[in-house]
């Protein structure tokens, strides 16, 4: 974690799609670290669906940056200069769609269905889907996306709907008492 920041701020941030893939790459470094923490097994799941879910978030935080900042986005970060706003939109389109599906995907794995015992996690796709959408709302219509976590806990809808997702998971994978 500390080698990937030294390069970040060395070179990393300076190189555009590298400074992106950088900034998930922390978030995925976290999330492991998280998993050794708490002793759990990561899977090839978890570390797809934190790749794209970081990859997205951090993509939509430079086209915050840009559509914040305008004029003056050279200013505050050299990189933004070779992010126009619809090579941003695209590169987020392409992430939500691959976040989706692999998201997807995994609750409809075999190994994950007999893990748990149960093909319902399909049931928390919807919820999915709406998280994405709602914050992409808030990036696109709010202007928001800068601190990813203020826009996600400061948004009742988004907070409603991860009550609700974290919910029906917990009872697919835990009710079966």
């Amino acid at each position: 974690y500390w080698a990937l920041n030294v390069l970040y701020a060395w070179r990393l941030k300076h190189v555009v799609i590298l400074d992106v893939f950088a900034v998930a790459a922390g978030y995925l470094l976290r999330v492991m670290a998280g998993a050794v923490v708490i002793r759990v097994v990561m899977s090839a799941w978890l570390l797809i669906c934190t790749t794209g879910l970081s990859l997205f978030i951090a993509l939509c935080k430079r086209r915050h940056e840009q559509v914040l900042l305008a004029e003056g986005a050279a200013n505050h970060r050299h990189v933004l200069t070779d992010y126009p706003i619809p090579f941003l939109d695209a590169m987020i389109g392409v992430l939500t769609a691959s976040a989706l599906v692999s998201y997807t995907l995994y609750t409809v794995n075999e190994e994950i269905i007999a893990k748990f015992g149960s093909p319902g996690l399909l049931l928390t796709v919807p919820f999915v889907l709406y998280g994405f959408f709602r914050y992409l709302y808030l990036v696109y219509h709010r202007q928001e996306g800068g601190d990813p976590t203020q826009s996600v806990v400061t948004d009742r809808p988004m907070m409603v709907n991860l009550g609700l997702w974290a919910a029906t998971a917990g009872v697919i994978l835990y009710g079966k008492g």
